[in-house]
């Protein structure tokens, strides 16, 4: 099934950060970056700075109230649903590496330096602040692993 908000979120994002990387680039590309900050920042509420590191296959469901650090690194065939936040806990802190095939459910915390792993299932409403197994799932407030799937 095809997201067709994620799929504009996205394409605007991949054409900002192209237009992010080196000066010159910068002011061709100056109104593409506004139309960016303006409509998917601003207007849909999603703030995914073109700064940041993002892999292939990046979906992200219901893209209201989605927030993320523009230090975060996140891999290849993730997907992140509405209402996550995922940063550093502390003005200067670490921040999160998501790993590939990472599914992120709702109303999500991940904050501070660590790592979600290949393959894990984080669940609605986690709070995340320890690294995260791969092949997991992690569940709760603060997030446990409930679940270690086979290999």
């Amino acid at each position: 099934m095809i997201n067709t908000k994620s799929c504009f979120i996205l394409f605007c994002f991949r054409l900002s950060a192209f237009f992010s990387h080196n000066i010159l680039l910068r002011i061709i590309g100056f109104p593409i970056r506004i139309f960016y900050k303006l409509i998917v920042q601003w207007v849909l509420g999603v703030d995914l700075p073109d700064g940041t590191k993002v892999g292939k296959n990046f979906v992200i469901y219901h893209g209201q109230g989605f927030v993320v650090n523009s230090k975060t690194i996140i891999g290849d065939n993730v997907i992140a649903r509405h209402n996550t936040t995922i940063g550093n806990s502390k003005p200067g802190g670490g921040c999160p590496i998501i790993g590939n095939n990472v599914e992120i459910g709702a109303n999500v915390v991940i904050v501070g330096p660590i790592k979600i792993g290949n393959n894990s299932i984080v669940g609605a409403g986690s709070v995340v602040v320890h690294d995260v197994p791969p092949y997991s799932v992690v569940v709760g407030n603060p997030a446990v692993v409930v679940k270690i799937n086979k290999i």
